[in-house]
């Protein structure tokens, strides 16, 4: 077996509780990584700046990978590499989630846009990415600005048939996938979590058969495709677990520092 040589891992489901906590144990993990020699970094859905509490606690050192992989910064949050949804796009996206009667978010570079401070999921994001949105009256002067889109709903049926039709009608024009069942989000075509996978295993200089990833969504299937080893988390839907080599516990059973421990340990042994 191929030892490992990097560990990218998901944030949400994943790295950290429900609560959106990292737990002692799960930094503790990540240290170990750094002593045995492991390179470990973060990818989501998240903006950029919902992931800058974690570097510090975690020792991240590498590029980290924004709106799914969709946007590249180094340590210190400076761009690395950026990707925009075409304004096409982001006109037709922003259309067909009004249709679904879905809550949307639209993220720039460095702003969460909404148009409704007051919608029923704009807490829990402030929240997650301890930052607080800017209130607009019109998308419209940001549509060619746009890193990421997102439709927000309780309906999650509603919500999956919404991910099915922007995906018929935006083809490759941009990416259309769930990163929570009450979650859509639409990021720049012909790049996800799988491309920032082989974009840091080039830049290190290793084969993504070295590279170990962990996550629990179906916008995590695309970087387990590419690497070696991939761990699905307890709390993944059956979908994702079939499509990972292996499974750890939940999120709220330290799954993510278990999973590190066996990484850790396979290494050893091998």
């Amino acid at each position: 077996m191929t030892k490992t040589a990097l560990v990218v891992s998901d944030v949400d489901g994943t790295l950290l509780t429900k609560e959106k906590l990292l737990t002692d144990r799960a930094i503790g993990a990540v240290q170990k990584l750094h002593e045995a020699g492991i390179g470990f970094t973060i990818t989501s859905s998240r903006p950029t700046l919902g992931m800058r509490f974690l570097i510090e606690p975690l020792g991240i050192t590498l590029p980290i990978g924004a709106f799914n992989g969709s946007c590249i910064v180094d340590a210190n949050l400076n761009p690395v590499e950026q990707h925009l949804i075409p304004e096409a796009a982001t006109r037709h996206a922003l259309e067909l989630l009004e249709k679904f009667g879905a809550e949307i978010w639209l993220f720039n570079s460095d702003q969460w846009l909404t148009r409704d401070p007051n919608g029923a999921y704009v807490p829990n994001e402030k929240r997650a990415i301890r930052a607080d949105p800017t209130i607009v009256a019109d998308f419209s002067p940001y549509l060619a600005s746009a890193c990421k889109i997102v439709g927000a709903s309780a309906d999650t049926a509603g919500l999956q048939r919404c991910e099915a039709e922007v995906q018929e009608a935006l083809g490759t024009l941009a990416t259309a996938i769930r990163s929570q069942s009450y979650y859509l989000d639409i990021t720049p075509p012909g790049v996800n979590k799988g491309t920032f996978v082989q974009t840091i295993a080039h830049r290190l200089g290793i084969s993504t058969d070295a590279v170990v990833t962990i996550g629990d969504m179906q916008n995590d299937l695309a970087m387990f495709r590419v690497t070696g080893t991939s761990f699905a988390m307890g709390n993944a839907t059956d979908d994702v677990k079939r499509q990972a080599t292996h499974v750890t516990s939940s999120n709220e059973e330290e799954g993510f520092a278990k999973a590190m421990e066996a990484i850790l340990k396979e290494n050893t042994a091998g």
